[in-house]
């Protein structure tokens, strides 16, 4: 079928009309043939079976049965009339009963005529009713596109109010198939279809409107999901390519003294192999002559900041500067302490650019920078003033970056007149499904194990009602002179409650550990900075042992000595800040524990979350649950999920789909990286239609 043919306007349908075709459009933005083709049904009627009327089971499930109606009168009830007819088979009958749009019923009806009748059947008075049965004359239904299972298609209240039942859909689909014959252009290529045995085009179109059964309906499905998922990896993956030949970056070719010195000389422990893999795949990027652009995702503690630091020795071996931008300044303060900390006397220059940096500090930063005397500057997004001027930026690290926009992290590219090569940093693990969808593009490293020594948290569910034995834990374990997180959700709706339930909390701590046996900070969003970073120096310096504290402590906050964390009404919170918070703790060498409080009421999603979090502390393992629980969308915050707006695949439960797609996007790119070879020709053409209008659907039939 031409695909032009497949873009008329929607109103010329026969049946449809402007007013249908509005509707339409405002209500399920079908403007056109191609938009109502790609229009799939959520669900599915199994119309495969005949019942005879001695068959009917009081089962409340949708039946059909043959056979006709002998009479039918008019019943006076308390509240207006019903219309009943007596439908009989050749073993038995039952009754049809309306009790809405009797007039036209009446008028319409047929007695002794064969009927093929389709509804709920309902037991009532020792007989079978079937209120409201959608109808069709047995010569008709004999004669239309046979519909073994009725797809149901998404709609609206208003666009049934307006006429457009799934019934009326139904019928432009038939129109639709009859107009175009059934036939509609291939989109994959011979070698595809055959390895993976799909059915063509026109048949997996054919049969997920009509499926003509079960068996058929999931290769269709299988099909053009398959094919929804292969064009967005393909899409991604050009992407990838194209900036990669696009973009030049700086060459790192030399290993030198800084990286050789510090990696046999200054490591305070040996690298994971996941590290060492990690700085393999940075070094191989660093080499080409491509922009690095790299995701790396490490779980809380798998140290990340060292393979940063790595990273950033490479760039200053090879004559670069390097710059670490973080979403605060305590994250900030950290990084810069942790790194100066490690590069010991190694003789590299090293400054913090915060927004409390003085002023006299300041210039002299700037001019340090510029004369390339400043080797590696770290700081908040102070560092992307206009002021702040590079020698020669060769290395730009974010840390958390979704905490920072689009035209923000896009004002570093422009430090120099080549743009420096990026890695990103984060500790939120990306599920691998939602990562090879949204990240795509990006080349991704795990480091996926923790250093030795490290021992695993243990996580706990409590109820509020053992308050008092946790109250005795937490003594014992300040007695051991460890310190303690206790953290209360932030919910901005409700600030006030949040702000009472948080003070309530700490007046009844303040209680049980009264001064001066016991100092405790108290950090929330309702307090100055200046006083916030003021509580929070005091828990890091170990003047306080019980940090008490809203969510603005998940991020970062490293208290080595910190080996509880308590969350308040857990219940209220997602797994992934579960999660986040967790990995406060577990940070020194003495075991560490994680305690989640909650009240007896839990939901069946809150429960999955808490016994999650008790059965593991894999990051990887979290994100897979929550994904499930939240879907795509939630995850990832609506400006990031909307290329996952997707027709047919879903990608939580279709993840074995996707991934086949990934590889044979990947194969076929490899195989044929211009698309020129005659076999490719239809997923060239497709692929350049997608691209031209950024909508996968329109073009793909």
């Amino acid at each position: 079928m031409n695909a032009n043919y497949l873009q008329t306007p929607i109103a010329y349908l026969k049946g449809v009309g402007p007013n249908r075709a509005n509707s339409l459009q405002s209500e399920l933005g079908i403007s056109c043939f191609q938009d109502l083709l790609n229009l799939f049904p959520n669900r599915y009627i199994d119309k495969t079976k005949y019942y005879k009327i001695r068959e009917l089971q009081r089962s409340s499930a949708d039946v059909q049965v043959v056979g006709k109606i002998i009479h039918l009168k008019t019943v006076e009830q308390k509240r207006g009339k019903r219309l009943v007819a007596k439908f009989v088979d050749d073993t038995g009958e039952i009754e049809l009963v309306w009790f809405r749009g009797q007039k036209w019923i009446k008028e319409n009806i047929k007695i002794n005529k064969a009927y093929v009748i389709f509804g709920k059947c309902n037991w009532y008075n020792g007989k079978f009713s079937m209120p409201h049965p959608e109808m069709e004359f047995l010569e008709e239904h004999e004669k239309g596109v046979k519909i073994a299972m009725q797809p149901i298609y998404p709609s609206t209240e208003k666009l049934s109010n307006t006429g457009v039942t799934n019934k009326v859909i139904n019928k432009m689909m038939q129109q639709l198939f009859l107009d175009c014959k059934g036939q509609f252009s291939e989109s994959l290529s011979p070698k595809i279809i055959h390895e993976l045995r799909l059915i063509s085009k026109s048949d997996a179109l054919f049969n997920i409107h009509f499926p003509k059964n079960q068996e058929l309906l999931a290769k269709a499905q299988f099909r053009l999901k398959f094919e929804e998922l292969f064009y967005i990896q393909l899409q991604l993956l050009g992407k990838s390519k194209a900036r990669k030949q696009r973009i030049k970056g700086f060459v790192f070719d030399q290993v030198g003294t800084h990286f050789n010195n510090f990696y046999k000389n200054h490591l305070p422990f040996e690298l994971t192999n996941a590290q060492k893999r990690v700085v393999k795949e940075i070094r191989a990027d660093l080499g080409t002559s491509a922009q690095m652009n790299r995701l790396l995702q490490g779980d809380v503690g798998s140290g990340k900041t060292i393979v940063a630091l790595m990273t950033m020795l490479l760039a200053i071996d090879n004559g670069y500067q390097a710059c670490l931008m973080a979403p605060t300044e305590i994250l900030a303060n950290q990084h810069f302490n942790g790194i100066q900390e490690l590069l010991g006397d190694l003789g590299i220059k090293i400054a913090i650019l915060t927004g409390s940096v003085k002023k006299n500090q300041r210039i002299i930063i700037h001019e340090q920078l510029e004369s390339g005397e400043l080797h590696i500057l770290i700081g908040t997004h102070a560092l992307l003033e206009d002021k702040v001027k590079y020698k020669n930026l060769g290395l730009a690290i974010i840390d958390e970056q979704h905490r920072f926009g689009v035209a923000q992290r896009s004002k570093l590219w422009h430090k120099n007149n080549l743009p420096p090569h990026i890695l990103v940093m984060t500790a939120t693990p990306i599920p691998r499904t939602l990562a090879m969808s949204l990240y795509g593009d990006l080349d991704i490293s795990v480091i996926d194990e923790l250093p030795p020594g490290r021992k695993p948290i243990k996580t706990v569910h409590r109820y509020d009602s053992n308050r008092l034995k946790v109250f005795g834990f937490i003594k014992e374990e300040i007695k051991k002179g460890r310190q303690i997180y206790v953290v209360y959700p932030l919910i901005q709706e409700s600030e006030a409650l949040d702000y009472k339930d948080l003070m309530d909390g700490y007046e009844s701590i303040v209680r049980d550990f009264p001064q001066p046996e016991y100092q405790i900070s108290i950090v929330h969003g309702q307090m100055k900075p200046a006083d916030k970073d003021y509580e929070m120096e005091r828990f890091v310096k170990g003047e306080t042992q019980i940090m008490v504290a809203t969510t603005v402590i998940e991020v970062g906050v490293n208290v080595p000595n910190a080996s509880v964390m308590v969350i308040e009404s857990a219940e209220r919170f997602g797994l992934s800040q579960l999660h986040q918070l967790r990995g406060r703790v577990g940070r020194g060498a003495d075991q560490s524990f994680c305690i989640l409080m909650t009240s007896h009421k839990l939901s069946n999603d809150s429960k999955t979350r808490l016994e999650t979090m008790v059965r593991t502390n894999d990051g990887f393992e979290i994100a897979e649950v929550d994904l499930k629980l939240r879907g795509p969308g939630d995850i990832m915050g609506t400006q990031q999920s909307g290329m996952l707006h997707l027709k047919i695949a879903d990608i939580v439960k279709d993840n074995d789909i996707l991934k086949t797609a990934r590889f044979h996007a990947i194969q076929l790119l490899k195989e044929d990286p211009s698309l020129e070879n005659p076999n490719n020709l239809v997923v060239r053409h497709m692929y350049t239609q997608i691209i031209k209008h950024k909508n996968i659907w329109n073009y793909i039939s």
